[in-house]
């Protein structure tokens, strides 16, 4: 019998007809040989031949959870391969376990266990937002984002993108509000100064500097998601006009400009704002990081063409 080399725990889930006796266990590819059949197999790649995946919808990394993780391969190895396509050429592309395979960098080693499958750009994108989900190892706004990329560059729906990811439409929804929030409020939620529940409160209000005194007074006062309802519903209710006070040619162009606004915001799934000037007017359009910015760019290219 050929000796086998023991790749970790979790190949079950690869190949499910493997018998008890050799789960776990595959034979020792050589990585430099191409396979007849580059898709369904376990390969050890070197890592110098795996590209990042362009669309990892994670965008930051706990630096000492990374060393942690390396330090542990160092002494026991990766339990559970990556994830990659095949692009030919003894080359490929990570779809997930970008935290795995940068651990395993770390430790110097030069090849790393990988299981190669097939997968479209469109898959690409959703099999890495979908693995991220359901370790739950992204915020809210990276969530958020991912959806949103599955929205513009696959074409899906809001409830095709509920399916996929297994969520229902109302969460999907949800998250993706997050995203018209300003960028000092989505900071704070990445950062886990605030839940996702604190920061969907904020979004009904407009004024950004009201925003931010409320978001600081939450974080210093330690406000549960039911304080920070209250206190936005307090300053909504304070701001309601009184009746037999409303100027109604001004509340009329204002309610208008306010529709507009959101019409946008649901089609740049981002903070648009619509000011009257003298003449004419402003549109402002916000984005919050390079990656929204080449978003919004490719979504204006498309409406352009």
């Amino acid at each position: 019998m050929s000796k086998r080399q023991a790749l970790g725990r979790g190949l079950g889930a690869y190949f499910p007809n493997m018998d008890k006796e050799t789960e776990g266990v595959t034979p020792v590819v050589n990585p430099f040989i191409e396979p007849k059949d580059p898709v369904n197999t376990i390969l050890f790649i070197p890592v110098g031949n795996i590209r990042p995946n362009p669309n990892q919808p994670r965008k930051e990394f706990d630096e000492l959870r990374l060393q942690e993780l390396s330090d542990s391969i160092s002494q026991h190895g990766l339990i559970q391969p990556i994830t990659v396509r095949h692009l030919g050429s003894q080359k490929y592309e990570l779809i997930s376990g970008e935290r795995r395979l940068r651990a395993t960098k770390m430790t110097g080693t030069d090849t790393i266990p990988a299981y190669v499958r097939e997968a479209t750009d469109n898959d690409s994108i959703a099999l890495a937002l979908i693995e991220n989900v359901q370790r739950e190892d992204l915020n809210s706004i990276e969530i958020a984002m991912g959806y949103q990329q599955l929205i513009d560059e696959c074409s899906l729906t809001q409830e095709e993108v509920a399916k996929k990811v297994g969520k229902n439409r109302t969460t999907v929804t949800n998250l993706l509000r997050l995203l018209n929030l300003p960028a000092f409020i989505q900071s704070a939620l990445k950062q886990g100064k605030i839940s996702t529940g604190h920061a969907r409160s904020l979004i009904s209000i407009t004024d950004e500097r009201v925003q931010e005194r409320l978001l600081n007074k939450a974080i210093e006062e330690d406000y549960s998601v039911r304080q920070i309802e209250e206190a936005v519903r307090k300053l909504t209710d304070s701001d309601k006009p009184r009746k037999g006070k409303i100027n109604t040619k001004k509340d009329e162009y204002e309610i208008h400009l306010d529709a507009i606004s959101k019409r946008l915001r649901s089609r740049l799934s981002t903070k648009v704002e619509v000011k009257k000037k003298h003449e004419g007017g402003e549109i402002r359009i916000e984005y919050y990081s390079e990656d929204d910015l080449e978003r919004l760019l490719q979504l204006f290219e498309s409406m352009v063409n």
